[in-house]
């Protein structure tokens, strides 16, 4: 499964790109398929997949 982060970095990547074409129709298409991903993730399809600290237990 995909994580957060990295739908993240391709949806900036997706924009950087729509930012450097000249063409609007290109533009236009990369600029909805980021949408359509933030959206994904801001639905919660998407997992948080982010290292998480490990459970610790103290010796008594």
């Amino acid at each position: 499964m995909l994580g957060r982060k990295y739908i993240a970095r391709q949806v900036a990547t997706l924009l950087q790109f729509a930012k450097s074409t000249n063409n609007p129709t290109l533009s236009a298409v990369l600029v909805e398929k980021a949408a359509e991903l933030k959206a994904r993730v801001d639905e919660g399809q998407y997992a948080d997949l982010s290292a998480a600290a490990p459970d610790v237990q103290q010796r008594d």
